[in-house]
């Protein structure tokens, strides 16, 4: 038994069967609010995103690789992490120099990436959030925390979800799940916005298959 396992039994002994925890727990609160459609549903995701700083791009098939083409020239990359399982075809023929993630890379290492390209688990729109959980075409968790720009790239409609209560049956709580909403930043006490303390200063979020 796990230390996890025993202070979570101590818990249940504790507060005994009247706090309800045994049995399912109701959950009647509203799944989505409003009805809209696939295309709706896309355009409040990249709205939110938009709220929260990203830059949001959309692109077919066949646009996707200029596409990322012109935006790591825009950036200036050198350096492109790539995870395994990314769809080859995705990616532009010349560019930026590719890594590989590799499980014995440093964080020093990572930090001199100028950019990563990934997929995602899943989007959801009413709250401008991207789910990663390691999956392929994602790699590990630090390739999107530690270098400075993420460019994620979301399959619409297949990949995006109205709500969190629609998003969480289908995610596996047992994955690494990474929730991002929007570039990594925070606000000191005067509230001034400092971007980049803990995961990328720039993320960019591609909607693909949405024109």
């Amino acid at each position: 038994m796990s230390s996890r396992e025993r202070v979570l039994g101590r818990i249940r002994r504790a507060v005994g069967p009247e706090a309800g925890l045994e049995g399912d727990i109701p959950r009647n609160y509203l799944q989505v609010h409003g009805s809209r459609t696939p295309a709706e549903t896309a355009d409040l995701l990249a709205a939110h995103l938009s709220e929260y700083r990203a830059k949001v791009h959309r692109a077919d098939e066949d646009g996707l690789p200029e596409l990322l083409t012109r935006l790591l020239a825009e950036r200036g990359a050198r350096s492109l992490l790539v995870p395994d399982g990314l769809p080859p075809y995705w990616l532009p023929a010349a560019g930026p120099v590719r890594v590989q993630d590799r499980a014995a890379s440093t964080p020093y290492e990572l930090d001199a990436v100028d950019s990563v390209v990934t997929g995602c688990a899943l989007a959801i729109a009413e709250t401008g959030t991207i789910v990663l959980d390691g999956g392929p075409g994602q790699g590990r968790r630090r390739i999107t925390l530690i270098p400075d720009h993420h460019i994620c790239v979301v399959r619409v409609p297949d990949q995006v979800v109205d709500s969190v209560p629609r998003a969480l049956p289908l995610l596996d709580p047992a994955r690494p799940l990474t929730w991002i909403s929007g570039p990594s930043a925070t606000s000191d006490i005067e509230l001034d916005r400092v971007e980049g303390v803990h995961g990328p200063r720039s993320l960019e979020v591609i909607l693909l298959g949405a024109q």
